[in-house]
């Protein structure tokens, strides 16, 4: 059995499947995207977190970066209203964990009634 192919499908074929190839890639990528949650880094080292005007203005920038995360993670604008509160919530608490300031925690705890999680000292093993 012989088989022939003319050229220009052979040229069509190739062509077909190098435009498919960076389309698969592209696929990818945008999946990895979805599935990592938005993170954004908040940069303090300009204020003097001990005092309640360094904690008021860190608490500012962490209420923009969490409002900017919780928008980035819904798909529509209905969903983001929906638990929009919760989400800021979560998040700026998580935040003012890591920071772990007792000035920035009292005004977390002024802005939403609740104090904010405590990070407790890890035991270091000998």
């Amino acid at each position: 059995m012989t088989m022939i192919t003319s050229k220009p499908i052979r040229t069509l074929v190739a062509g077909a499947l190098l435009s498919a190839l960076p389309l698969s890639f592209a696929t990818v990528c945008s999946a990895d995207d979805i599935t990592s949650p938005p993170q954004v880094t908040v940069k303090y080292a300009d204020l003097d977190v001990s005092t309640s005007q360094g904690a008021e203005a860190l608490y500012s920038r962490i209420h923009q970066a969490a409002n900017d995360v919780c928008w980035h993670m819904y798909d529509t604008t209905a969903a983001y209203k929906l638990h929009q509160d919760a989400c800021m919530k979560k998040v700026i608490a998580d935040a003012v964990a890591k920071v772990n300031q007792p000035s920035l925690s009292d005004v977390f705890a002024a802005k939403y009634g609740t104090p904010a999680p405590v990070v407790l000292a890890s035991a270091q093993t000998r």
